[in-house]
């Protein structure tokens, strides 16, 4: 396949920056309502060699840009890989989105792309950790974000327990898994299988570099309590705009200034408050709408008001919403502001309509990020685990994925 000159520019524009971890890069505030899953509805691609991915989003500006996207595999801790692109694509990347529609009827005027890998000009050929790249007609990078193909080589059980460590019984909980080899065969597992483990797909909080505790034959095991547990958390507050005009539980009233504005009924601190069930997706959302056939351009945006109670906790600190539907970034958009008169901090958020999960988070003045004083934690929080299993064999020049497992902590045990 013959590469044209736009194609060619991006490839010599881009850096190859071996050696450095490649993160996820969030859009800037034109670009909305990300969507990037494999089969299921869950936002998070991991897909099995030659399943599709599919990748969504929304241009504010409206004006039909062009989009190019590229694919980059990675190692196990997402540097790059030293294999040339044809040795893990077949076909050609750097290629420009062409699937693409303006909003129909709507207040809010948006161009909504759409794309599919694989495709008639590539195709991903080996398992990995992956990292697609949507850059502008500028070859700027527009965002990132990453994704994950592996096979069905071994298989993991894995179950939730609760901690036992005293200090934290109440709050963490510990993923044990197992890893059974049934289509490789495992000569040094200690050197050559790495995991990693994931809480609600959220690789920031992820956990790496853990060794099997003991094998027995074909079998690593992971019966550790400190090393794989994880802060339980709370369950996402949420909210529901599918109909613009209908308050909830949870939207106190809606008034019309240009575009929708869903006011939210204030929320409050959980931390010391009882644990209290109620289902929720995990961070992510659900674009939706009852005004249309077409929820990827006939959902409408909507300016939606947050609302927090100032307190000593908070201090001078950073209070931001936090979730999925801003690939859980920390940006002004979705920082809140203090209202003297009101007493309370508040925030607006221009999001499509739909069901989404958010909570809140502080960003103490030394950097770090406090993901639950807000919300507390505890050990019987319903939260999903993912485990990738890695695998390099001596000579070997990428880390190949030769099986995943899930668990939940609905089924949580002692």
């Amino acid at each position: 396949m013959r590469l044209n000159l736009k194609q060619i520019i991006l490839l010599l524009a881009t850096p190859m920056l071996f050696g450095q971890a490649l993160e996820e890069v969030n859009p800037p505030e034109n670009i909305k309502t990300i969507i990037f899953k494999g089969n299921t509805d869950d936002q998070f691609p991991v897909v099995k060699l030659g399943e599709p991915i599919f990748l969504e989003f929304d241009d504010l500006t409206a004006r039909e840009a062009d989009y190019y996207y590229k694919i980059t595999l990675c190692n196990y801790d997402w540097t790059p890989s030293t294999l040339l692109k044809s040795q893990y694509l077949s076909g050609v990347d750097n290629q420009r989105i062409i699937n693409y529609e303006n909003s129909y009827n709507t207040l809010q005027a948006y161009s909504n792309y759409k794309l599919t890998i694989p495709n008639q000009n590539v195709r991903p050929t080996v398992s990995g950790n992956y990292m697609l790249e949507i850059y502008n007609n500028s070859y700027e990078l527009v965002f990132s974000r990453k994704f994950v193909i592996y096979q069905d080589l071994v298989t993991v059980a894995a179950t939730v327990k609760r901690s036992r460590d005293f200090n934290y019984i109440n709050e963490k909980q510990v993923v044990q898994f197992n890893i059974k080899a049934s289509g490789i065969q495992l000569v040094n597992p200690k050197q050559e299988v790495k995991v990693a483990i994931l809480q609600n797909n959220y690789w920031p909080t992820a956990l790496y570099n853990i060794p099997p505790q003991f094998t027995i034959g074909n079998e690593l095991v992971y019966k550790y309590d400190t090393e794989t547990s994880f802060y339980g958390s709370n369950e996402y507050l949420n909210f529901d705009t599918k109909d613009l005009r209908a308050p909830s539980a949870v939207i106190s009233h809606i008034e019309m200034d240009g575009l929708y504005n869903h006011y939210l009924f204030p929320d409050i601190f959980r931390d010391e408050r009882p644990y209290t069930y109620y289902p929720d997706i995990n961070g992510d959302f659900a674009i939706r709408t009852l005004q249309g056939d077409d929820s990827s351009r006939e959902a409408e945006y909507t300016n939606v008001h947050f609302f927090l109670p100032y307190t000593p906790e908070i201090g001078l600190d950073d209070v931001y919403v936090f979730g999925k539907f801003n690939n859980y970034e920390l940006s002004n958009e979705n920082k809140m502001t203090y209202n003297d008169e009101s007493g309370y901090m508040e925030g607006v958020i221009k999001m499509k309509q739909g069901f989404h999960n958010y909570k809140y988070v502080i960003k103490r003045a030394d950097g770090t990020v406090d993901l639950n004083t807000v919300s507390g934690n505890f050990h019987f929080t319903e939260n999903n685990y993912l485990i990738l299993v890695y695998y390099r064999n001596f000579g070997d020049l990428y880390d190949s994925i030769i099986g995943i497992g899930s668990a939940n902590s609905r089924n949580i045990s002692n």
